[in-house]
């Protein structure tokens, strides 16, 4: 089983999750973007209404993508390309690990893999800085919150790898069990005093609660869906191609042995 193989079905996987997520996302997630442009609009009409009626003319600028476009073909784009990309980098994680988490077989590892993935890259960095639909948030401190994110994004990640090897290489003598139980509560440990060392972002004001949480909600869902049906066809795939390759190797060992 050859990087190769694993990176041509880690894009396959990628593919298929990015059409799910743009399902997903446009029938959860769009709608509440809509609403929170909505009310983004709304409040800028407000405050900027004196202004208008003193402006003497003008001519309205069109957006440059509509709205429509954004919630279909560019919503569509935008999740195929980061299901392909994801996709290939976690067939190379799976190629890279396969045979070094203890006697797991590659399909096995292929999905713990990815659910080590989801936790680490898409989950716990999602429970510290949740998104934010667009009419909330500075655009003075945009930089700053991306900086914030993708730092304990990071953090996240190699604290993952960190407890996994160690887990890996204390199994034989702790056992299983107590190698897994620990590496999770070594894992939860650092991220929970990093979640509190961290800079707090709460520039939501007085945006409406409930309009907040269904945003939240629905892109939790979306980030589940990618990484769900990711993980899934790439172990489908992986399984198959190890199967497939056992068969051969041993339709070759029977024909050796006559």
């Amino acid at each position: 089983m050859s990087a190769r193989a694993f990176l041509v079905r880690g894009l396959l996987a990628g593919l298929l999750a990015g059409v799910a997520t743009f399902l997903v996302a446009y029938s959860v997630g769009e709608p509440q973007v809509g609403a929170a442009i909505a009310l983004e609009a709304g409040a800028d009409g407000h405050s900027h209404s004196h202004a208008a009626e003193e402006a003497e003319g003008g001519e309205e600028e069109a957006a440059e993508v509509s709205r429509t476009n954004q919630s279909t073909w560019g919503l569509l784009t935008g999740t195929l390309a980061v299901g392909v990309a994801l996709g290939g980098i976690l067939g190379l994680v799976a190629a890279g690990t396969m045979g070094r988490l203890g006697r797991l077989t590659p399909g096995q590892s292929t999905a713990l893999v990815t659910l080590i993935g989801f936790v680490a890259v898409a989950l716990v960095p999602f429970l510290k800085y949740p998104a934010t639909p667009p009419a909330v948030g500075s655009g003075d401190t945009i930089g700053v919150r991306t900086a914030v994110y993708f730092a304990f994004q990071a953090l996240s990640v190699v604290a993952a790898v960190v407890v996994t090897y160690a887990a890996v290489r204390l199994r034989g003598r702790l056992g299983t069990y107590a190698a897994v139980v620990g590496a999770i509560a070594a894992y939860l440990v650092v991220m929970v005093v990093a979640g509190e060392l961290f800079t707090t972002v709460n520039e939501v004001g007085d945006f409406p609660a409930d309009t907040l949480w269904f945003f939240r909600r629905a892109s939790l869902i979306t980030l589940a869906t990618m990484w769900g049906v990711l993980g899934v066809a790439l172990t489908g795939l992986v399984i198959r191609l190890y199967a497939a390759e056992r068969a051969v190797a041993e339709r070759k060992a029977l024909a050796a042995s006559l």
